[in-house]
């Protein structure tokens, strides 16, 4: 595919540039996050190499086609986030003999066929960033930007990525895991287990999800039930984690090696600093910051030996849950320096100010030379097996 990319013009497109389908929206949860990243993403990519042509997926599920000038437009409007309807034409993907094809969908027709080198994918939590969509473009041959069916799946589930990164030993909290036939059978007896094994605070969360949704922080016991009961909201299967009190939040980002048998690139990392009264870096704090609530200190001042041993862990725990392309690896540093690893993120934010960006813009990669990189990475991968 990449071949055909450089040389061919296969179904249209220009001469010489490599044909991306920037995939985005959802039916997720952070479907808004993903319209707002795929609007930051057409503005920086590199034209003069990449041939862009917008897939948005509403939150209905429906693919439609669109054009870069409306990807770019979808920015935040007076504290509102970004949503896609279904107005656009719809769109599809094809595998043929000679590659894989996008076209629009009138009636029963397929339009306007375009070849298509490679995926972007900017999907964020279900049928996105949990191996859904990366097994599609298994099937199709398509390369596609981050992480494998199994390690997108491992990545999303908290549960089964702390079973995978303590198994290569990587430090990490404690926690319990809530299983949905458990809380249905005796959510006393599990609310009891959770206020026997851990110390409060904890974070009651949804097991697979992202972007703090459905995250709430518990002080004491009394508060379990009501948390859980809305974690189920999002996730029948919950994850509740120790609280690290007086901890400081770092995050390092990761990026795959340039070569094949190279080793994962690891930024400078940066710590994230909350002045509200809860400490707790929740949805709005990510996305509708109000000014002076969060801090982001990129890079973080940590001691020269904390700061390699977070970049150490990153790097671990990226190969523990077989990550590719790109993640976010979120540690906690206690008050004497040991470091901790909370989670990966196999699709992070990627707005031009969150916080995996703004780290290699840190560690001398820009924003628009991250992009071209991700691609440049993912059509230099096998692909047609799973992953």
């Amino acid at each position: 595919m990449a071949e055909s990319a450089s040389n061919g013009t296969s179904s249209g497109g220009a001469p010489g540039r490599t044909r991306v389908a920037l995939v985005f929206g959802g039916q997720s949860t952070e479907h808004e996050i993903s319209c707002l990243t795929a609007a930051c993403v057409a503005g920086a990519i590199d034209t003069d190499r990449f041939e862009v042509h917008g897939i948005g997926i509403a939150k209905s599920g429906t693919w439609h086609r669109m054009e870069l000038a409306d990807v770019e437009a979808l920015r935040t409007d007076d504290g509102t986030l970004p949503a896609l309807g279904d107005d656009a034409p719809c769109a599809a993907l094809i595998r043929r003999p000679d590659g894989v094809v996008m076209a629009g969908v009138e009636d029963d027709r397929l339009v306007d066929p375009v070849g298509v080198d490679v995926a972007l994918v900017l999907l964020h939590g279900a049928y996105g960033e949990d191996g859904t969509i990366q097994g599609q473009f298994e099937m199709l041959g398509l390369p596609y930007v981050g992480s494998g069916v199994a390690a997108s799946a491992v990545g999303m589930d908290k549960h089964l990525m702390k079973v995978a990164l303590a198994a290569a030993g990587m430090p990490i909290g404690p926690y319990e895991v809530l299983l949905p036939g458990q809380w249905v059978s005796d959510p006393v007896a599990c609310c009891d287990r959770v206020a026997a094994r851990l110390r409060f605070p904890v974070f009651v969360k949804p097991a697979r999800g992202g972007s703090s949704v459905g995250i709430v922080r518990v002080t004491d016991p009394s508060g379990l039930a009501d948390a859980i009961a809305y974690a189920h909201r999002f996730d029948p299967k919950v994850v509740v984690e120790e609280g690290f009190v007086k901890a400081r939040e770092v995050e390092c980002a990761v990026l795959g090696p340039r070569e094949r048998a190279g080793l994962p690139r690891t930024s400078r990392p940066g710590e994230i600093v909350v002045h509200t009264d809860d400490a707790f870096y929740d949805y709005e704090a990510k996305y509708l910051p109000k000014s002076g609530e969060v801090d982001l200190r990129v890079p973080a001042e940590l001691d020269e030996a904390v700061e390699a041993r977070v970049r150490e862990l990153a790097a671990g725990s990226f190969e523990a849950i077989g990550a590719e392309g790109l993640a976010r690896v979120d540690t906690f540093v206690t008050a004497d320096g040991e470091v901790v690893v909370n989670e990966v993120n196999t699709m992070p934010g990627f707005t031009q100010l969150s916080m995996f960006p703004s780290l290699w813009q840190a560690s001398g990669i820009d924003y628009r030379s991250l992009i071209t990189d991700l691609l440049d990475q993912a059509l230099g991968r096998e692909v047609g097996v799973i992953r």
